[in-house]
């Protein structure tokens, strides 16, 4: 099958759905299939075209693109939730040479390509990574609190306050009112990466065809521990408990500092992230922050803790740093919102414990701390549900979204007298 996938970013943009976009494409590649990626232009990758191994890469540049100043990151300047112009001539071109079975988009890329669904005639197949589709901030947190909307006089004040203008907050939350009411019309199928996902994006209540399927973790993940990395010489000696993200409120990052200052006889706390504006000033004794590391340094990082911790306040999709902690045979201790019931068995790999409160965080710390016997059976179970998380389990389920959607093709294609059964 010839696979085009759309993702508004590719390494060397490096993040965990970019990181997820190239397993896929990579992972498809070696099961057979013709895989291409069409991704937006980036300085960091001047080139127009190259190859990623055997996955062509098409880098495209976009008309909002060259206006720097909407943008707070210059590297990152995302697609827009409506198509753009110069992204759908370029996305026209490709689909001329590619000739794809099935497109596969992987956020707002998906906005540039559905103006060319009828035209091109290929089922369009989209993965929601996050809330996009119901919230133009795409993470359904208002206030810090999970947001019921959406609703037009609540989404344009806090777009305003995340995108720093009411033009930019206007353009932003107008066009997902739009695409949305396209998409649900047009997207062959969508894949909802957790049921949190599905049931916040409303694709039920909107009789949209989905799959609950997640992201998942290479095969040889646990094997891509880097031990020479001189990073790993920061770590402290003896055990330690693990959080890697964005050392933000949003993770839990206030709460977790806090349960940690009520343990008794604790190790160190290692914090492996990027600092945010709210990542708090002051730290418990023993707390130690290793600002942003290489992904191998850090499944090294997993492989020596005693385990992890991923407190998330807000609605988490579908957590990489859970599933590569479970691969590393770790427990987890994660909080009951968004998708991380999916991925974490309370009792059994883990503990899932109230996002926000403080005690309980605290307590189930303790509980793994003071039964190491426990620990270790929940790492083996930890293991055990992995493997239903790396490609070989994951990828052919999507194969099958694939299949489905050209069978879905062909019928409609023979009922409506465009194709005929041999004789």
């Amino acid at each position: 099958m010839r696979i085009l996938l759309l993702s508004q970013f590719y390494p060397p943009i490096v993040g965990g759905e970019e990181r997820h976009v190239r397993n896929l494409g990579a992972a498809l590649a070696q099961r057979g299939h013709t895989v291409s990626v069409a991704t937006q232009w980036t300085p960091l990758a001047p080139e127009a075209a190259n190859s990623d191994g055997e996955v062509r890469v098409h880098r495209l540049r976009g008309s909002l693109q060259r206006l720097p100043g909407l943008f707070t990151e210059s590297e990152r300047r995302h697609a827009p939730p409506v198509p753009d112009p110069e992204l759908v001539l370029g996305l026209m071109r490709i689909i001329a040479k590619e000739q794809p079975d099935v497109v596969h988009a992987h956020n707002w890329m998906m906005a540039s390509f559905l103006p060319l669904t009828v035209w091109s005639k290929v089922p369009l197949v989209v993965t929601l990574h996050d809330y996009s589709l119901i919230c133009p901030k795409k993470n359904l947190v208002r206030d810090e609190q999970i947001c019921t909307g959406p609703r037009v006089a609540e989404c344009l004040p806090c777009a305003t306050a995340h995108y720093g203008t009411r033009s930019k907050a206007c353009v932003t939350v107008f066009g997902n009112f739009a695409t949305r009411f396209w998409a649900l019309r047009s997207v062959s199928r969508f894949i909802a990466v957790s049921h949190a996902v599905a049931r916040h994006s409303r694709l039920e209540e909107q009789h949209a065809r989905f799959e609950v399927i997640p992201n998942f973790v290479p095969n040889d993940v646990a094997s891509l521990a880097d031990e020479s990395d001189p990073r790993l010489q920061q770590l402290p000696e003896g055990d330690y408990i693990l959080f890697v993200g964005d050392l933000m409120r949003l993770k839990g990052i206030n709460v977790l500092l806090q349960a940690y200052a009520q343990l008794e006889r604790a190790p160190a706390l290692v914090l492996i992230g990027r600092r945010c504006r709210d990542t708090p000033s002051e730290l418990p004794r023993n707390v130690h922050v290793l600002s942003m590391w290489p992904h191998g340094a850090i499944m090294q990082a997993w492989r020596r803790c005693v385990f992890a911790v991923a407190p998330s306040t807000g609605p988490e999709a579908c957590a990489t740093v859970v599933m590569e902690a479970m691969a590393s045979g770790k427990p987890v201790i994660a909080t009951q919102i968004g998708g991380m019931p999916d991925l974490v068995d309370d009792g059994k790999t883990g503990f899932l414990v109230a996002p926000g409160e403080v005690a309980p965080l605290a307590s189930a710390m303790q509980h793994l701390l003071d039964d190491r016997d426990l620990v270790a059976r929940m790492g083996l179970e930890s293991l055990a549900k992995a493997e239903q998380l790396k490609a070989g389990s994951v990828v052919p389920r999507i194969e099958r979204v694939y299949a489905d959607v050209q069978l879905e093709k062909r019928a409609a294609a023979r009922s409506n007298g465009y194709l005929r059964e041999p004789v």
